[in-house]
């Protein structure tokens, strides 16, 4: 998750790494080619209500179908057409198998429900007070009052970010998940890594943004690969993600106006876009408004948070441990029993989206 938004400063010119040279990068034709194959990509960020964190979603003994199931079809009822899901690499270590089996009971049931899947591999993001920095398997802690993804721990955890003799691990890791699923229908992209550079580690995480796409790329994908922009302040990062992204991603939690300077930044390098994390009210945010900018502007969206549960994304990105619950949530659509936030909000999405006009 975002914690700010900046348009990035213009990318410069492509450089040779030789990580990544000797693989092929989609052109622009084939990125466009399978654009206009999909529909309009329109869902959101999701975790079940039941997880605090991407082990408590994944791990065998709290893997929850049930809610999965019935909040999935939730966000059918919206009109949502996809979903971007984050998966833990420590999970995959402990039970590769397990963890594939999971993930593929998991497209079983967002497919059923019209949905396909975005896939997050990495993710530098570490919440908590104090911030929990590396993934641990078992009961996870549970979360903090008043904090907003107090539980959260990052992908592969940030020390093995930096740990090369860790590598080989997390080469296999993305091989073997993005391997098993490279033709798979209900996979609709791969977004290698979620705001690397979070937390502190900056041009740290660098490196394994390019050994991503490298690992991924050996094992030819028929999705495309992405690692979205969200903080306009790592100027390498940016560029190298956008470099070898086959599409261009980014994070934009703002209102109407910066929403459209953003989305005008990214179709400037002449690709499909897509925003995979938006949607946090009190950032001026806002469905009525952003949902049909999308739509005319051809662009694909994320919101962030569908049922309102152990996450907390009630919270704002600021808010101390203790905090009262605030009168306007930061994100989230339904409360736990399916009872919408805000009714309104649910009639905007439908509008644009086409569910149920007219009944």
């Amino acid at each position: 998750m975002g914690l700010a938004f900046f348009v990035c400063a213009r990318i410069g010119a492509a450089e040779k790494d030789p990580v990544v040279a000797d693989l092929a990068r989609w052109t622009a034709e084939q990125a466009w080619q399978w654009y206009k194959r999909q529909p309009w990509l329109v869902g959101v960020n999701y975790l079940p209500s039941t997880a605090c964190n991407t082990t408590e979603f994944w791990q065998a003994e709290s893997f929850d179908e049930a809610t999965i199931d019935r909040e999935l079809g939730w966000a059918e009822g919206l009109g949502f057409n996809t979903c971007r899901v984050f998966v833990q690499y420590l999970v995959w270590k402990h039970d590769p198998e397990g963890l594939k089996k999971r993930l593929d009971r998991f497209l079983s049931i967002a497919d059923r429900h019209k949905i396909s899947t975005a896939v997050v591999l990495f993710d530098d993001c570490s919440f908590g007070d104090p911030p929990i920095r590396e993934p641990y398997l078992g009961k996870q802690k549970d979360p903090i009052p008043g904090m907003i993804a107090p539980s959260w721990t990052p992908s592969p955890g940030l020390s093995k970010v930096v740990d090369r003799s860790e590598w080989p691990d997390l080469k296999r890791y993305v091989t073997d998940v993005v391997g098993t699923l490279a033709n798979d229908r209900r996979v609709v992209l791969w977004d290698l890594y979620n705001e690397p550079g979070n937390s502190g580690m900056g041009n740290q995480s660098l490196p394994l943004v390019e050994a991503s796409f490298s690992w991924a790329r050996e094992v030819r994908p028929s999705q495309p690969l992405t690692v979205s922009v969200w903080n306009g302040s790592l100027a390498d990062l940016n560029r190298r993600q956008i470099e070898l992204s086959d599409v261009v991603s980014f994070h934009a939690y703002t209102d109407f106006q910066g929403m459209k300077a953003a989305i005008a930044t990214y179709k400037a390098h002449g690709r499909p876009v897509v925003c995979t994390e938006w949607m946090a009210r009190l950032q001026g945010s806002r469905f009525d408004t952003e949902l049909p900018l999308f739509r005319r502007e051809g662009v694909g969206c994320y919101s962030w948070g569908l049922v309102n549960g152990r996450m907390q994304c009630q919270f704002p990105w600021w808010s101390k441990r203790g905090s009262p619950e605030p009168k306007v949530w930061f994100h989230d659509i339904f409360r736990r029993d399916g009872t919408p936030y805000d009714p309104a909000e649910i009639e905007a999405i439908r509008k644009v989206t086409g569910v149920g006009v007219g009944r």
